[in-house]
C-alpha cells in the first residue's frame, strides 16, 4: 500500500513505501479528471482488443470487460526474491507429489497423506498409473495465488495446476500501462527500473518445445487446443496461440491414428508432440472420460502413453491443486525436498476432520468455506459477508458432507489503492504468479496477475465474480531511500 493516509484527497507522503515513491509521485500531481480519463481509454482499449470474460450467471452480462485499475501494485525486488525462491520449491513438490501418486506411492506408504484423499478424489485419474510424462513434468504451467497480511507476510492461499488462466492479462495490463503512462513506466525508480514480463509467451514455448516426446523428429509441431468461442477464457486461448506462432485448434481439428495425434490441415495432416490443452480432463478422451464430449479427442490418453505426445499440464494434475490436498502441502513440500515451506499456507481445518468440523460450524460466520474441488469463488461461502440465511444454508451443506469442505480464518488481506468514482481508495488484492516448469527446469515470470475485489470491504478477487485486475510491478533494482 502507499501508506495508511494514501487515499481520498491527498495523503501523507511520508507514510508511502519505498517501492510505491514513483507512483506517489504520480498521483500527486495528477488530477480526478486526468486519473478518470486514463480509465476510459484503458476500457477503450480492452474493448477494441476483444479482451473479455464471461461472468456466469448474471443474465444481465453474458460478457463483459474485466475492469482494469491504472493504478499499479509494486513489489520490490527484495520481496520478489523470497517469492521466487518460495514458488520454486512449491511447483517442485507439486511435480514430486504428482510423479509419486501415480507412480510408488511413496507419500501414502509413510502416512503422510491419507489414502482416501487421493484415492477418492475427483481429480485423481485411474488411467494414469505408472504413466510417466516426458522429462518427468506434470504441472508445466502452474498459477499460484498469493495473499498478503502484512509486510512481507505471504501466503499461499490455493494452488492451480490444471489449466490456471489469466496470464494474457498480465499481459495486457502492462502493454496499456506502457501506452497511457509511458513516462511512470519508463521513469519508475530504481536502477533497471521494472522488469518485463512480455517475454511470457517465448518462456512458455521454450517450456513446451522442451519437453516433447522421445518420439519426436526434428522441431516438435505444438498445438493450443481450446474448448471454442463460447469458453470464458477464449481470448486468453487465442492470444497465446498466435503470440507462441502456434495453431489454435478445437477437438473436431485433430485425431488419433495408430497411436499418433494429427491435426487436420489444408496441407493434409500435420502431427503434433505438444499439446498445450486448455480442457478440462473429463472432456480430453471420450474413450476414457466422458463418453460424450465434443471437446476432446478419442485416443488422446493413448498417444501419450504410446510415448508419442505430450499433454500441458498432464491429465490428472488436479489431484495436486484439490483444496484438501492443498491442506498438506506444507508436508508434501517437507517429504519431497527436507526443507521448511518457504511460503507458509493460510491456516486451514478440514472439515472431514470430527474436531476440525466442530470447529467451523461453531465459528462459521467468521471463516471463509470453500469446496475442495471448487475454482473461480463458486461454491464458498465468506462467513462475516453472509447472511444468517446463508450462514444456516452453508451450515445443512456442511453436516450432509463434510468431507467436501475446508474452511479458513477471514484474513485481514493486504490493500492496494485503487482508483474507484469517489476517488483513490483501499481495496484488498491478490497475486497470481505464472511458474513454468520444463525438462530444463522452473522458470518464472517476475510479477504475475494483480486481482483487485473492487467493492467496498469486499475479499473476493475472482474475475469470473466481477473483480478487476491491475498491472504487478516488479523493481529491478534497489528500493529508493524512504520519502520525505
Amino acid at each position: 500500500m502507499l501508506g495508511t493516509n494514501a487515499y481520498g484527497g491527498g495523503f501523507d507522503r511520508s507514510a508511502v513505501r519505498p517501492p510505491y515513491a514513483a507512483v506517489a509521485g504520480w498521483l500527486a500531481s495528477s488530477s480526478q479528471e486526468l486519473l478518470d480519463t486514463r480509465r476510459r481509454q484503458a476500457e477503450l482499449f480492452f474493448r477494441r482488443i476483444g479482451i473479455t470474460f464471461a461472468v456466469y450467471g448474471d443474465p444481465d452480462a453474458t460478457e463483459r470487460l474485466i475492469p482494469f485499475d491504472i493504478i499499479p501494485r509494486v513489489i520490490s525486488a527484495e520481496e520478489w526474491a523470497v517469492l521466487e525462491e518460495g514458488l520454486r520449491q512449491r511447483v517442485a513438490a507439486i511435480n514430486a507429489f504428482c510423479a509419486d501418486v501415480y507412480g510408488p506411492r511413496e507419500i501414502l506408504a509413510a502416512g503422510i497423506i491419507p489414502q482416501e484423499l487421493v484415492f477418492m478424489n475427483p481429480q485423481f485419474c485411474l488411467h494414469q498409473m505408472g504413466y510417466r510424462p516426458a522429462g518427468g513434468v506434470w504441472a508445466h504451467i502452474a498459477g499460484i495465488d498469493l495473499v498478503r497480511t502484512g509486510p512481507g507476510d505471504f501466503y499461499v492461499l490455493e494452488d492451480n495446476a490444471r489449466t490456471p488462466s489469466g496470464v494474457s492479462y498480465m499481459l495486457e495490463n502492462r502493454e496499456v500501462m506502457l501506452r497511457l503512462v509511458p513516462e511512470l513506466v519508463t521513469t519508475e525508480s530504481g536502477e533497471g527500473g521494472i522488469r518485463p514480463v512480455e517475454t511470457y509467451p517465448e518462456m512458455l514455448y521454450a517450456t513446451l518445445r522442451s519437453v516433447a516426446p522421445p518420439g519426436c523428429r526434428g522441431e516438435p509441431t505444438l498445438a493450443l487446443l481450446t474448448p471454442g468461442i463460447h469458453n470464458s477464457a477464449y481470448y486468453e486461448h487465442s492470444f497465446l496461440a498466435d503470440k507462441m506462432g502456434v495453431e489454435l485448434v478445437e477437438g473436431t481439428d485433430l485425431f488419433v491414428h495408430g497411436d499418433i495425434l494429427y491435426m487436420r490441415t489444408t496441407a493434409g495432416p500435420q502431427r503434433v508432440d505438444v499439446l498445450y490443452r486448455r480442457v478440462d480432463d473429463d472432456f480430453l478422451d471420450p474413450l476414457l472420460f466422458r463418453p460424450d464430449s465434443i471437446l476432446g479427442i478419442p485416443g488422446l490418453v493413448r498417444a501419450c502413453h504410446a510415448g508419442n505426445l505430450t499433454v500441458a499440464n498432464a491429465i490428472g494434475t488436479g489431484v495436486a491443486d484439490d483444496k484438501a490436498i492443498y491442506s498438506y502441502m506444507p508436508e508434501i513440500i517437507r517429504f519431497y525436498t527436507g526443507r521448511d515451506p518457504i511460503l507458509p499456507n493460510v491456516p486451514t481445518w478440514r472439515c472431514r476432520e470430527p474436531e476440525a468440523l466442530a470447529h467451523v460450524l461453531d465459528h462459521l460466520a467468521e471463516l471463509v468455506v470453500k469446496e475442495v474441488d471448487g475454482s473461480g469463488g463458486y461454491g464458498m461461502l465468506v462467513g462475516p459477508q453472509a447472511s444468517t440465511a446463508e450462514l444456516e444454508a452453508f451450515r445443512a451443506r456442511l453436516l450432509a458432507n463434510p468431507a467436501k469442505f475446508i474452511a479458513q480464518p477471514t484474513l485481514a488481506l493486504s490493500t492496494c489503492p485503487t482508483l474507484t468514482d469517489a476517488g483513490i481508495a483501499p481495496r484488498h488484492v491478490d497475486l497470481r504468479p505464472y511458474v513454468l516448469t520444463g525438462a530444463e527446469g522452473i522458470t518464472i515470470v517476475p510479477g504475475g496477475l494483480t486481482r483487485v475485489a473492487l467493492r467496498e470491504g469486499s475479499l473476493v478477487v475472482n474475475s469470473s465474480q466481477g473483480g478487476g485486475t491491475k498491472d504487478t510491478w516488479v523493481l529491478a533494482g534497489p528500493e529508493p531511500g524512504p520519502v520525505g
